[in-house]
């Protein structure tokens, strides 16, 4: 019996197997392999870095592919045996409906062939089953040839059961029929299949007269098929703030002339009655179920977009080339409470807290600029960031005239998105981290870090809060929550980090390490001074033989024992450069020399790989980082664009040629800082020459990009932008 459990469990792994590798276009021996990895607990940076030839070097992006694709059939397997096991426990599976379920390749699919069998509450075919009238449906959908339905009726008239008549016997039995036309698994799939084909989605407003953000849907219709994920998501929203009313039109009677021809088979006296059961059955049961599981549909292909653009942002976000070696004054302003000041030295230490009462109601600017020299001078700062929220405008104008004050100083301005530096303000780890400041306070110090190692410190901040998605409040959280997860730590282990000087936020993202692990790897650190090689981590608590192979390949350590420890070579692999320096007849010491660089881009990797026996992806990845040792990969992106004076709204002309970073990428088109108050928006048709489907093919969060004006509406401070060039309009 073990045996054919065995089997059995095998046959099901098999099948997905195949299933997957058919969908993502792999070997199956690629799915196997990448399957039989995850079960053994490897993380998927882990797989996609050291595991190059065992998988044929899949990406993240396949492996996490496999990975969800995987989960998925794994519940359809499981749910496929549930449904087999509940039908049979009433004693009505057949052979051709166990073949059927089996078969079935959607979820959706096994729900139709169980929803006959499944228990429901009372219904009115129920309770017409109760009153004994199920035979005279069955006569009904005999369709005889010959007989009176109406004298067939009487004989079902039974006042004890609540038949008081031959017409109640008839519409009982008649909503026997239109429950089991509902339930037929084939007009169901029909009729969804006619229903995306052929529907449209219509909205209206629920009061006219009401000014809303929803205005452009209060008489809005547009076929199910081609409505773009993003009004998916304003129509749900609209209409979850009963601002609007949504529904889906379909050509009914195209639909009842289709069951009934699926139903009626000849001439009978049962013929009308049986009609009538059919329009009965898409208008009452059908209709509103198929809408209900196809707008569940739309949201969830709707959220899954979302997701993915966010997800993708929020990747282009963290991966910003960090600004070293700049002492910073981050700036987070305000009005009444007036301006908090953080300076920050290179390393991003605090140094200093102030506050500042430049802006309305105080107005104080001769003291605050008294106060902004006088950090300048003693700090040496080269770099002033200003958030972007409530008074940044004024205080911006504020800052560029310190500059031109100080012309011999050389200093820059930079406006960055403050988004999420509240919620880390407040939350428990920036109290352990900075408990004698207050939340302004803390938020100023946010400020200044992110833009020296913008992933170091976003990584403290919840991912949804950072602000780089659309419409992420009105999508699946837990969904929302585990896709930025995997970006940030997909991020992280990019990048890789030095484990002494990480905070415990960023260390838990790395492959394999949860928040206990990195707590206590922060902890010995502290306790006995900075790691000198990478072998000192099995030391800390609770980080086992396993969590150190997957980890310590994403752990640097910039100025130990080996030089090897500051690079992403795995340990593992040590004994094949200590093989491959011995051919080459040069020490460790080398790494970095010009000599050995030279070497190794004269070096045949095929051939050498084959010496050393060793993988030629695993020798490229080795060779990669021997030739550029402790190297970031943010440094070859273009660091972000300094200020020196402010621009208004005013200033702008049609035509005008700007500089601009990328804030923000969605499905209409990019949001453009250009130095003023808002970003400005290049629409999608204003991203190219060429046909654009989607904004992300061309521009990604963080990018420079040069824009013209090409419109200002200055009364509601919006700007209209297109990188297409004058020439090119």
């Amino acid at each position: 019996m073990l045996e054919e459990m065995q089997g059995s469990e095998q046959a099901r792994e098999e099948r997905m197997i195949a299933q997957i590798a058919a969908e993502l276009g792999l070997k199956p021996g690629q799915v196997r392999t990448v399957a039989g990895l995850l079960d053994e607990g490897n993380t998927i940076p882990f797989i996609a870095r050291y595991r190059k030839e065992m998988t044929g070097e899949l990406d993240e992006n396949q492996l996490r592919a496999i990975q969800e694709r995987r989960g998925y059939l794994q519940q359809l397997e499981d749910r496929k045996s549930e449904v087999i096991r509940l039908i049979d426990e009433q004693g009505k599976l057949t052979p051709e409906l166990q073949a059927a379920v089996e078969k079935a390749v959607k979820l959706q699919e096994i729900e139709d062939l169980y929803r006959p069998y499944r228990q429901k509450r009372r219904t009115r075919a129920s309770v017409a089953k109760e009153r004994g009238l199920e035979p005279l449906a069955e006569w009904l959908l005999s369709q005889p040839e010959h007989g009176d339905p109406h004298a067939e009726a009487a004989r079902y008239v039974d006042e004890e059961k609540g038949v008081a008549s031959p017409e109640e016997a008839l519409q009982g039995a008649m909503d026997i029929i239109a429950e089991g036309i509902a339930d037929d698994a084939d007009i169901r799939k029909w009729v969804r299949r006619f229903t995306w084909d052929h529907g449209v989605l219509h909205s209206k407003a629920k009061d006219p007269e009401a000014e809303s953000v929803y205005e452009m849907y209060y008489q809005y219709a547009e076929p199910v098929k081609r409505l773009p994920p993003h009004r998916v998501l304003a129509i749900n929203r609209g209409e979850r703030e009963s601002v609007l009313a949504v529904g889906i039109e379909v050509p009914a009677d195209r639909v009842v002339e289709e069951l009934k021809r699926r139903m009626i088979r000849r001439p009978s006296p049962a013929r009308d009655l049986l009609a009538a059961a059919a329009e009965d059955a898409y208008k009452r049961l059908i209709a509103p179920s198929i809408e209900r599981e196809l707008r569940g549909e739309l949201t969830e292909k709707a959220e899954e977009h979302a997701i993915g653009i966010f997800s993708e942002n929020l990747r282009n976000l963290l991966l910003q080339p960090p600004v070293k070696g700049r002492v910073v004054l981050g700036v987070d302003p305000a009005y009444r409470t007036g301006c908090k000041l953080a300076v920050v030295d290179e390393t991003g230490k605090l140094l200093e807290v102030a506050v500042a009462y430049p802006t309305p109601p105080h107005n104080k600017k001769a003291e605050a600029e008294a106060l902004f020299r006088r950090l300048v001078d003693q700090y040496g700062i080269s770099l002033i960031v200003i958030g972007n929220g409530t008074a940044s405008r004024e205080t911006e104008q504020f800052v560029a005239g310190v500059i031109k004050g100080m012309p011999e100083r050389g200093l820059q301005y930079l406006i960055v998105s403050e988004a999420g530096a509240s919620v880390y303000s407040a939350s428990k780890l920036a109290q352990e981290e900075f408990p004698d400041l207050d939340v302004a306070e803390r938020s100023a110090v946010s400020i200044a870090r992110r833009v020296q190692d913008p992933l170091a410190e976003l990584v403290k901040i919840e991912p949804k809060a950072i602000g780089v998605g659309q419409y992420q409040h009105d999508v699946s959280q837990k969904r929302l929550e585990e896709s930025l997860n995997s970006v940030v730590e997909s991020a992280v282990n990019h990048v890789g980090v030095d484990v002494n000087t990480a905070s415990p936020s960023l260390l838990s993202y790395v492959s394999g390490i949860n928040s206990t692990i990195a707590k206590n790897i922060v902890k010995l650190r502290e306790e006995q001074g900075k790691f000198t090689n990478r072998s000192q981590l099995q030391k800390v608590p609770r980080l086992g033989a396993k969590t150190y192979e997957q980890c310590v390949g994403f752990l640097r350590i910039m100025d130990g024992d080996n030089p090897l420890d500051r690079t992403p070579i795995h340990p593992e692999s040590y004994k094949v450069v200590d093989a491959l320096f011995g051919m080459l007849g040069l020490p460790l010491t080398a790494i970095g020399s010009e000599e050995l660089k030279t070497r190794l881009q004269q070096m045949d990797i095929a051939g050498m790989a084959q010496r050393l026996d060793v993988g030629v992806p695993t020798l490229r990845d080795i060779v990669d980082s021997l030739l550029r040792p402790g190297r970031d990969p943010r440094d070859e992106l273009p660091p972000p664009i300094f200020h020196t004076d402010v621009l208004d709204i005013e200033d702008l002309r049609p035509g005008m040629q700007l500089m601009g970073t990328v804030r923000n990428v969605v499905d209409f088109g990019a949001f453009v800082d250009i130095g003023i108050k808002n970003d400005g928006l290049v629409h999608i048709s204003q991203l190219s020459n060429r046909y654009v489907k989607h904004p992300t093919e061309v521009v990604a969060v963080g990018d420079t990009v040069t824009v013209w004006v090409i419109g200002i509406d200055a009364k509601k401070g919006r700007v209209s932008l297109t990188m297409k060039g004058p020439q090119e309009t």
